[in-house]
């Protein structure tokens, strides 16, 4: 930014400053008089430009600055080098912010003179060419503090005292003049504000529009208001979503919004800007982002979330994050927060009864229940299923609609290395037709254009030699809502164009993308990928699959995002080759070599490892007796054990004591050890006469299979006994536990720490009987 230095006033010179040193700064908002005789760029450099009549404006900015303590202030015509179109365009672009963040604001009224009676002063005012123009509309609204001169220097009065003539003149709201953010009021309404302004040149009516609807833009003089027009509105169109997403804010009540759309229609692109913006934003606001793809996902996300907040309790491994995060964001003292859960297309996580968490007892809650409540805190889901984004946010729905023409062009254009390609019409129009328009799409199209340095005919032709019976195995489970018409599905078909060239080229990717197929797509663990034959061979290919866009890396936690439509794509490719079994069973086993034991220093590892175990698990293999599996599963329910998930593990250690028993036979250690697990797991249910059953069987087939003094005998008679004392069988638990006693002080000694456990037992069930 460029501001005249008023230090050796009443000369002028000119100083630089970047964005993050801008000094204290006064402001002038004017009419310009002729092109001659304004004070411009040049005159300051040389020197020059005091005769001009303009410059008695620059005088009266100086001294008015000067006597605010000010030393610094802009003026449009003097601080811009005009004949820099690139530097204009960025003047243009950053004029309303600069506006803002101006200490104050001077309104030179050239045409205004004070009179002697205060309705004449309010009539001349209302008359001022200044509420005509239209570059004054941005200078009335984004300053802080604005005050209006009159011709001979005398202040009139501000902003805030002459509001509701404002109002009566401009049409103007009297809310957005008191600094209300404008996201708040709609596009037609500001539309409305600059109706009836006019600018020296066509294209200024639609570019000094540009900071009130927070929208960027080149400035192209020349082009006339007409195609300016068309441009600002493919914007507004652009982010309308996101200005819909900006009035969260506007209520005293947690407002929630839910964006909906196709797969690959942008859905978390357009929540991503709205992110942005929200970030950009002078007052502060916590920016929350949850993976609702599965329990697992939105239960890790919590987790993350409630560490980086440092929420008291997060801690404790027993603790519900999702009631501590829910309570956190409910206080007022926690201050604004934005709160996006990404992938809600689940309706039974959200609306039918669901494990809260973490601890024991608790009654099943919908995740609905756990959303926090705060007139500072807004909500976004984004979803596929519109039925979800209703009973989510009920009326508050923003529809995602399909790229238009024009839109998908720009994409394709910016994705473009070379953007010259897309200067034929003609071909850009036949291939952006045959990609349906669809972003994810063309993103993967301009990647295998730009690697290959073809045209796009050449990309066409390749499309046409796909087919059909190959992509729409391919295709399916996509969509069946009629998007692609008759074309072939143009996920399906860019996919299986870059994937030729991948296996072609990086062996390692193309196995990495197989493996990914077999695992959740999303919150992937770069450690969790196979090794290849040197660290620089698996950079290159998570390289080679980014480029391509098949996945997004996020560097923050070093996990990769495998877009669902590529995800299901690859998952049919390899059922088509008959390959998804073997694929599977390869994630499997990887899997079982990284997944950690249960300790819980290896809590934050298999935190991030379930989901992606719990999908691999539930996929087809050679046999559901396989050792990998069963023992992967066995880790698996450990963990989630551990995690006080009680429902997922008792599934997991059925179907291992299922397995075991097929496999190994009832009586085998390994059976009796998982027989155990799920008679705990059972137990902390309170579902206690199947646990009971479980411990009884455990007990007398470890005495009579590993023997009545075998240390794992002597656990399942402890385990037995305790179950005994807390469902109320006195006599019974005190007996087994006197027995276990007496046998472990031959067997282990008195010194043995499990000796001293059951000692601590059976002194417990003495009181509890004679309590």
């Amino acid at each position: 930014m460029r501001l005249l230095q008023l230090g050796h006033y009443p000369s002028f010179s000119l100083a630089e400053f970047t964005e993050d040193e801008i000094p204290p700064y006064a402001i002038l908002s004017h009419t310009w008089g002729p092109d001659g005789d304004e004070v411009t760029y040049k005159d300051i450099i040389d020197g020059t430009g005091s005769g001009k009549a303009g410059y008695d404006k620059l005088r009266f900015c100086a001294v008015q600055a000067k006597n605010d303590g000010l030393g610094y202030c802009w003026i449009d015509t003097c601080c811009i080098d005009k004949t820099n179109a690139a530097e204009l365009t960025e003047s243009i672009n950053s004029m309303f912010r600069w506006y803002q963040n101006a200490i104050k604001c001077y309104v030179f009224l050239a045409d205004v003179s004070i009179p002697g009676g205060e309705d004449d002063r309010d009539s001349l005012l209302r008359k001022s060419r200044w509420f005509t123009r239209g570059w004054t509309l941005q200078e009335l609204i984004a300053p802080q503090c604005v005050e209006f001169f009159s011709r001979k220097r005398e202040r009139l009065r501000d902003r805030k005292s002459l509001e509701k003539q404002i109002h009566q003149v401009a049409g103007i709201s009297v809310h957005a003049l008191r600094g209300e953010p404008l996201s708040r009021f709609t596009i037609d309404e500001r539309m409305s504000w600059a109706a009836n302004r006019i600018t020296k040149r066509p294209e200024d009516k639609v570019y000094s529009l540009l900071g009130i609807f927070d929208i960027h833009m080149e400035a192209i003089y020349g082009e006339g208001e007409h195609h300016a027009s068309r441009r600002l509105l493919r914007e507004l169109e652009r982010y309308s979503g996101n200005h819909q997403l900006k009035m969260l804010f506007s209520k005293h009540r947690t407002a929630k919004l839910a964006i909906t759309g196709l797969g690959g229609v942008g859905k978390t692109q357009l929540v991503i800007e709205l992110l942005y913006r929200v970030a950009d934003k002078p007052n502060h606001c916590s920016i929350i982002w949850i993976s609702a793809v599965n329990m697992e996902s939105l239960h890790q996300s919590n987790l993350d979330v409630a560490r980086q907040l440092g929420i008291p309790g997060c801690k404790d491994d027993k603790a519900d994050v999702k009631r501590l995060v829910q309570a956190h964001l409910s206080k007022e003292s926690t201050g604004q927060w934005l709160l996006v859960f990404d992938k809600a297309d689940t309706i039974d996580m959200w609306i039918a009864k669901a494990e809260p968490g973490l601890q024991s007892g608790q009654g099943a809650h919908p995740l609905i229940d756990y959303l926090p409540k705060s007139k500072q805190g807004a909500i976004v889901f984004t979803t596929r299923d519109r039925k979800i984004a209703v009973k989510l946010a009920q009326k508050n729905v923003v529809d995602v609609p399909e790229m238009g023409e024009d839109a998908a062009a720009q994409l394709l254009g910016k994705c473009l290395v070379n953007a010259d390609l897309a200067k034929s019409w003609q071909e850009t129009s036949a291939l952006l037709l045959q990609l349906t328009y669809l972003p994810l799409a063309i993103i993967q199209a301009a990647a295998y254009i730009n690697e290959n340095a073809i045209s796009l005919a050449d990309y066409l032709s390749l499309l046409a030699e796909q087919e059909e019976e190959v992509i729409d195995l391919l295709s399916e489970e996509f969509e069946a809502d009629g998007r692609y018409r008759d074309i072939k599905n143009p996920v399906a078909t860019t996919w299986l164009i870059s994937f030729d060239q991948i296996q072609q080229r990086d062996r390692l990717a193309a196995n990495y993308l197989s493996f990914m197929a077999c695992i959740e797509p999303k919150d992937i663990p770069q450690s969790l990928l196979p090794p290849g034959a040197s660290r620089k061979k698996e950079v290159d290919a998570i390289g080679t699959l980014t480029a391509y866009s098949f996945v997004i890396k996020r560097p923050v936690d070093k996990c990769l995002d495998l877009h669902r439509l590529v995800h299901l794509a690859t998952r049919n490719w390899l059922r088509k080759e008959e390959l998804l079994a073997q694929s599977t069973e390869r994630a499997i086993l990887r899997l079982g070599e990284v997944f950690p034991d249960y300790e819980h220093y290896n809590r934050t590892v298999w935190r991030k490892y379930l989901a992606h175990a719990s999908y691999a698990l539930e996929g087809d293999i050679a046999g559901e007796d396989n050792k990998a599996r069963t023992s992967l599963l066995w880790k698996m329910g450990m963990c989630l054990y551990q995690e006080g998930r009680w429902n997922e593990a008792e599934r997991a250690f059925v179907q291992v004591m299922e397995t075991c028993k097929k496999v190994l036979g009832q009586e085998h250690p390994d059976t009796l050890a998982n027989m155990a697990n799920l008679a705990s797991t059972y137990r902390n249910k309170g579902r206690w006469d199947e646990a009971e059953e479980l411990e009884v069987q455990v007990m007398e087939m470890s005495k009579r299979v590993l023997g009545p003094e075998h240390p794992d005998t002597l656990s399942s008679m402890n385990n037995l006994s305790s179950m005994w004392k807390a469902i109320g069988k006195q006599p019974e638990a005190l007996k087994l536990i006197d027995e276990c006693v007496q046998l472990s002080k031959r067997v282990l000694g008195v010194k043995h720490p499990y000796f001293l456990t059951y000692s601590a037992t059976l002194r417990a069930c003495r009181l509890e009987s004679k309590g």
